[in-house]
Protein backbone atom coordinates (compact mmCIF):
# COMPACT_ATOMS: atom_id res chain seq x y z
CA UNK A 1 0.00 0.00 0.00
CA UNK A 2 1.40 3.40 -0.98
CA UNK A 3 1.63 6.21 1.54
CA UNK A 4 -0.91 9.02 1.14
CA UNK A 5 0.45 12.14 -0.51
CA UNK A 6 1.38 15.01 1.80
CA UNK A 7 -1.17 17.81 1.82
CA UNK A 8 0.09 21.30 0.98
CA UNK A 9 -2.17 24.24 1.78
CA UNK A 10 -1.54 27.14 -0.62
CA UNK A 11 -2.86 30.50 0.62
CA UNK A 12 -2.40 32.72 -2.44
CA UNK A 13 -4.67 35.07 -4.40
CA UNK A 14 -2.55 35.77 -7.49
CA UNK A 15 -3.89 33.56 -10.36
CA UNK A 16 -0.54 33.14 -12.14
CA UNK A 17 1.30 32.13 -8.97
CA UNK A 18 -1.55 29.83 -8.01
CA UNK A 19 -1.33 28.03 -11.36
CA UNK A 20 2.45 27.72 -11.03
CA UNK A 21 2.18 26.24 -7.54
CA UNK A 22 -0.66 23.92 -8.50
CA UNK A 23 1.37 22.54 -11.42
CA UNK A 24 4.71 22.29 -9.59
CA UNK A 25 3.26 20.60 -6.51
CA UNK A 26 0.85 18.36 -8.40
CA UNK A 27 3.67 17.05 -10.58
CA UNK A 28 5.41 15.85 -7.40
CA UNK A 29 2.31 14.02 -6.19
CA UNK A 30 1.33 16.44 -3.44
CA UNK A 31 -2.32 16.95 -2.58
CA UNK A 32 -2.91 20.68 -3.04
CA UNK A 33 -5.56 22.60 -1.10
CA UNK A 34 -6.10 26.18 -2.25
CA UNK A 35 -7.30 29.26 -0.39
CA UNK A 36 -7.38 32.78 -1.84
CA UNK A 37 -8.08 34.80 1.33
CA UNK A 38 -6.84 34.90 4.90
CA UNK A 39 -10.22 33.72 6.15
CA UNK A 40 -10.30 30.75 3.75
CA UNK A 41 -6.71 29.91 4.68
CA UNK A 42 -7.47 29.74 8.39
CA UNK A 43 -10.52 27.55 7.78
CA UNK A 44 -8.51 25.20 5.54
CA UNK A 45 -5.68 25.05 8.09
CA UNK A 46 -8.11 23.79 10.72
CA UNK A 47 -10.09 21.39 8.51
CA UNK A 48 -7.66 19.96 5.93
CA UNK A 49 -4.74 18.93 8.22
CA UNK A 50 -1.98 20.21 5.90
CA UNK A 51 1.59 19.02 6.40
CA UNK A 52 2.95 22.34 5.04
CA UNK A 53 1.38 25.76 4.50
CA UNK A 54 2.59 28.02 1.68
CA UNK A 55 1.48 31.51 2.65
CA UNK A 56 1.39 34.76 0.69
CA UNK A 57 1.60 37.92 2.79
CA UNK A 58 -0.50 40.25 0.61
CA UNK A 59 -3.99 38.77 0.83
CA UNK A 60 -7.17 40.65 -0.15
CA UNK A 61 -8.73 40.50 3.33
CA UNK A 62 -5.69 40.73 5.57
CA UNK A 63 -1.98 40.22 6.08
CA UNK A 64 -0.41 36.77 5.93
CA UNK A 65 1.60 37.62 9.04
CA UNK A 66 -1.65 37.66 11.01
CA UNK A 67 -2.55 34.27 9.52
CA UNK A 68 0.81 32.83 10.60
CA UNK A 69 0.38 34.26 14.09
CA UNK A 70 -3.11 32.75 14.46
CA UNK A 71 -2.06 29.33 13.15
CA UNK A 72 0.82 29.29 15.63
CA UNK A 73 -1.61 29.65 18.52
CA UNK A 74 -2.65 26.00 18.04
CA UNK A 75 -0.41 24.29 15.46
CA UNK A 76 3.28 23.64 14.71
CA UNK A 77 2.66 22.88 11.01
CA UNK A 78 5.57 24.27 8.93
CA UNK A 79 4.73 27.62 7.30
CA UNK A 80 6.73 28.80 4.29
CA UNK A 81 6.03 32.41 3.37
CA UNK A 82 5.97 33.27 -0.34
CA UNK A 83 6.05 37.01 -0.89
CA UNK A 84 7.14 39.77 -3.23
CA UNK A 85 8.20 41.74 -0.15
CA UNK A 86 11.96 41.31 -0.01
CA UNK A 87 12.86 43.72 2.79
CA UNK A 88 14.62 42.32 5.82
CA UNK A 89 11.99 43.74 8.18
CA UNK A 90 9.25 41.84 6.31
CA UNK A 91 11.19 38.60 6.61
CA UNK A 92 11.88 39.16 10.30
CA UNK A 93 8.23 40.06 10.92
CA UNK A 94 6.99 36.87 9.25
CA UNK A 95 9.50 34.65 11.02
CA UNK A 96 8.84 36.26 14.40
CA UNK A 97 5.13 35.64 13.81
CA UNK A 98 5.82 31.92 13.52
CA UNK A 99 6.79 31.23 9.89
CA UNK A 100 9.52 28.61 9.40
CA UNK A 101 10.94 29.83 6.11
CA UNK A 102 10.65 32.67 3.59
CA UNK A 103 10.93 32.70 -0.20
CA UNK A 104 10.98 35.97 -2.12
CA UNK A 105 9.10 36.02 -5.42
CA UNK A 106 10.03 35.19 -8.11
CA UNK A 107 11.55 31.80 -7.27
CA UNK A 108 12.05 28.52 -9.11
CA UNK A 109 10.16 25.27 -8.62
CA UNK A 110 13.31 23.39 -7.57
CA UNK A 111 14.08 25.85 -4.77
CA UNK A 112 10.50 25.70 -3.51
CA UNK A 113 10.43 21.89 -3.56
CA UNK A 114 13.75 21.75 -1.70
CA UNK A 115 12.34 24.00 1.06
CA UNK A 116 9.21 21.83 1.27
CA UNK A 117 11.30 18.64 1.58
CA UNK A 118 13.28 20.19 4.44
CA UNK A 119 10.05 21.23 6.18
CA UNK A 120 8.53 17.75 5.84
CA UNK A 121 11.72 16.04 6.96
CA UNK A 122 12.03 18.31 9.97
CA UNK A 123 8.45 17.53 10.99
CA UNK A 124 9.09 13.77 10.79
CA UNK A 125 12.38 14.02 12.68
CA UNK A 126 10.85 16.24 15.37
CA UNK A 127 8.02 13.74 15.88
CA UNK A 128 10.30 10.71 16.00
CA UNK A 129 12.77 12.51 18.25
CA UNK A 130 10.17 13.65 20.77
CA UNK A 131 11.54 12.52 24.09
CA UNK A 132 14.77 11.30 22.50
CA UNK A 133 17.95 12.46 24.25
CA UNK A 134 19.96 12.42 21.00
CA UNK A 135 20.24 15.11 18.31
CA UNK A 136 22.12 14.30 15.09
CA UNK A 137 22.59 16.92 12.37
CA UNK A 138 25.20 15.99 9.78
CA UNK A 139 28.53 15.56 11.62
CA UNK A 140 27.08 17.04 14.81
CA UNK A 141 26.02 14.67 17.60
CA UNK A 142 24.43 16.03 20.80
CA UNK A 143 23.64 13.73 23.73
CA UNK A 144 21.17 15.77 25.78
CA UNK A 145 21.13 13.35 28.68
CA UNK A 146 24.91 13.46 29.10
CA UNK A 147 25.29 17.03 27.82
CA UNK A 148 27.97 15.79 25.45
CA UNK A 149 28.71 17.25 22.02
CA UNK A 150 30.86 15.68 19.31
CA UNK A 151 31.61 16.73 15.75
CA UNK A 152 32.74 13.89 13.46
CA UNK A 153 33.55 11.89 16.60
CA UNK A 154 35.62 14.67 18.17
CA UNK A 155 34.46 15.84 21.59
CA UNK A 156 33.69 19.55 21.83
CA UNK A 157 33.67 21.39 25.16
CA UNK A 158 31.10 24.19 25.36
CA UNK A 159 30.16 26.80 27.94
CA UNK A 160 26.56 26.61 29.27
CA UNK A 161 25.43 29.44 26.98
CA UNK A 162 27.16 27.91 23.94
CA UNK A 163 25.50 24.58 24.73
CA UNK A 164 22.01 26.12 25.01
CA UNK A 165 22.56 28.04 21.78
CA UNK A 166 23.76 24.95 19.91
CA UNK A 167 20.96 22.70 21.12
CA UNK A 168 18.29 25.28 20.24
CA UNK A 169 19.67 25.57 16.71
CA UNK A 170 19.98 21.78 16.39
CA UNK A 171 16.42 21.21 17.58
CA UNK A 172 15.29 23.56 14.80
CA UNK A 173 17.71 22.40 12.07
CA UNK A 174 16.67 23.62 8.64
CA UNK A 175 14.55 26.44 10.08
CA UNK A 176 15.45 30.13 9.95
CA UNK A 177 15.53 31.56 13.48
CA UNK A 178 15.50 35.31 13.96
CA UNK A 179 17.88 37.12 16.29
CA UNK A 180 14.95 37.90 18.61
CA UNK A 181 13.75 34.28 18.73
CA UNK A 182 17.21 32.98 19.61
CA UNK A 183 17.93 35.64 22.21
CA UNK A 184 14.57 35.12 23.95
CA UNK A 185 15.04 31.34 24.03
CA UNK A 186 18.71 31.21 25.06
CA UNK A 187 19.17 34.35 27.18
CA UNK A 188 15.58 35.17 28.14
CA UNK A 189 13.01 37.83 27.09
CA UNK A 190 14.88 40.80 28.64
CA UNK A 191 17.75 40.17 26.19
CA UNK A 192 15.63 40.04 23.00
CA UNK A 193 17.29 43.16 21.59
CA UNK A 194 20.90 42.39 22.58
CA UNK A 195 22.10 41.13 19.19
CA UNK A 196 25.76 41.76 20.05
CA UNK A 197 25.58 38.88 22.58
CA UNK A 198 24.44 36.58 19.83
CA UNK A 199 27.15 37.64 17.37
CA UNK A 200 29.87 37.01 19.96
CA UNK A 201 28.63 33.57 20.95
CA UNK A 202 27.93 32.47 17.36
CA UNK A 203 31.53 33.36 16.50
CA UNK A 204 32.77 31.31 19.48
CA UNK A 205 30.54 28.37 18.56
CA UNK A 206 31.69 28.38 14.95
CA UNK A 207 35.32 28.31 16.04
CA UNK A 208 34.59 25.17 18.05
CA UNK A 209 32.44 23.15 15.65
CA UNK A 210 33.18 24.39 12.11
CA UNK A 211 36.27 23.18 10.18
CA UNK A 212 36.65 26.76 8.94
CA UNK A 213 34.86 29.35 11.09
CA UNK A 214 35.24 31.98 8.35
CA UNK A 215 33.32 29.74 5.90
CA UNK A 216 30.70 28.02 8.06
CA UNK A 217 29.00 24.95 6.61
CA UNK A 218 26.68 24.09 9.49
CA UNK A 219 25.80 27.38 11.21
CA UNK A 220 24.82 29.72 8.40
CA UNK A 221 23.89 33.40 8.60
CA UNK A 222 20.62 34.70 7.16
CA UNK A 223 21.72 38.33 6.55
CA UNK A 224 19.72 40.86 8.53
CA UNK A 225 17.38 38.14 9.80
CA UNK A 226 19.12 35.56 11.98
CA UNK A 227 20.70 32.10 11.68
CA UNK A 228 19.92 28.65 10.40
CA UNK A 229 21.54 25.32 11.24
CA UNK A 230 21.85 23.69 7.86
CA UNK A 231 19.81 20.49 7.70
CA UNK A 232 22.13 17.79 6.34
Amino acid sequence: MTEPAATILVVEDEPQMLRFLRTALGAQGFRVVEAETAKEGLVAATTQNPEVILLDLGLPDGDGIDVARQVREWSRVPIIVLSARGREEDKVGALDAGADDYLTKPFGANELLARIRVALRHTIESSSAAGSPILDVGPLHVDLARREVTVSGREVRLTPIEYRLLTYLAQNAGKVLTHRQILKEVWGPPYAGQTHYLRVFMAQLRRKIEPDAARPKLLVTEPGVGYRMRDA
